[in-house]
């Protein structure tokens, strides 16, 4: 790769401008930006160049039946049908070749994040957690946010189907929450299973209303190649999303996403446009293990990006971005020699 690609790629890296979403005051400073003090500016290219991992962004881990019924228990009704033991997921991530992840609090465990929580602290370098929120009416769900960063947690789901019936993720609660991740430097994923359409004039409003707020949508917010007029409305207001500098896009979960079987060959023209408007720099890779497992392999599921990147003539640069890059961007105190 020639220098002024690797400039170009690096240069979001190696300036504290690039962290806008998080407090100087609460986070460590970037080893990036100490390592280009000390370095002539072609070897602190090298090394934040060499520095850059391929990070999942969306996986899940899960008590064992062992362990749910000495520690971990499952939420009544949610019991798993897949293994997803963080063993289980490490065996994966080593056979993948997968430096890292963002591991997601499954709804397997509910509110109870007791589980994870212990996988954080096991592998403090290695996982970064993302709890669920909770929209409780009486509000409770903000002590709970601010309680699970403090045990380590760096990102919290909204999912919208956990809300009270007939309200929505801009209610009181949902607000309160929205606007205090951004104050603690914690970005908000979106999980829209059900469709796009139903959630994304809630996301606008809070975006447009809290703009310090990260937001994280996942899985392309479910949408598909179009079919249908409802499906080309839902991919055209994801990609006017772009107008929004801190959402960033989760290409993860493919096998939810494409019409056709591995290595989902029909998503590389959502991918290009996807890149075209955001950059490769607001959007990531994520697995969404367990699952993938089963659908088509987990290494796989990771190889299949590259065979989508490629038909959608994405760059080199843009690849790393989205393999590690962007979601080490996010998370820059994580993930570093």
């Amino acid at each position: 790769m020639g220098i002024a690609v690797v400039t170009k790629l690096l240069k979001p890296l190696l300036t504290a401008s690039a962290f806008p979403h998080y407090s100087h005051s609460n986070h460590k400073k970037s080893p990036f930006t100490i390592s280009a003090a000390k370095m002539s500016s072609s070897e602190s290219q090298t090394k934040a160049f060499s520095s850059i991992k391929t990070i999942d962004s969306h996986l899940h881990v899960w008590a064992s039946p062992e362990e749910a019924a000495d520690k971990y228990p499952y939420f009544p009704g949610q019991e798993p049908t897949l293994p997803g033991n963080v063993d289980f997921l490490l065996q994966n991530m080593a056979e993948a070749s997968v430096d890292g992840a963002l591991i997601v609090q499954p709804i397997n465990h509910k509110f109870d994040h007791s589980l994870v929580t212990s996988v954080l602290k096991k592998y403090p370098t290695k996982f970064v957690g993302c709890c669920l929120a909770n929209p409780a009416e009486d509000g409770s769900g903000i002590k709970q946010l601010e309680q699970l960063v403090k045990d380590g947690f760096r990102a919290v789901r909204f999912n919208p189907y956990l809300w009270p019936s007939g309200q929505q993720m801009t209610n009181e609660v949902g607000k309160a929450m929205f606007s205090r991740a951004g104050e603690l430097g914690v970005p908000v994923g979106f999980m829209c299973m059900k469709g796009l359409n139903l959630h994304i004039s809630e996301i606008e409003e809070l975006c447009n209303e809290f703009p310090s707020t990260t937001v994280l949508l996942d899985h392309l917010g479910f949408c598909k190649q179009p079919t249908n007029d409802d499906e080309s409305l839902a991919f055209s207001r994801l990609l006017k999303l772009s107008r929004f500098p801190q959402v960033y896009i989760k290409f993860s979960a493919l096998f939810r996403l494409s019409r056709m079987a591995f290595p989902y060959q029909d998503l590389s023209s959502l991918l290009s446009q996807v890149v075209s408007s955001f950059g490769a720099n607001r959007v990531m890779w994520g697995s969404d293990f367990p699952y993938v497992v089963a659908e088509c392999g987990y290494k796989e599921g990771k190889e299949a990006v590259s065979l989508i990147a490629n038909e959608a003539k994405l760059s080199s640069s843009e690849l790393e971005w989205i393999m590690g890059g962007t979601i080490m961007q996010l998370f820059h105190d994580q993930w570093l020699p």
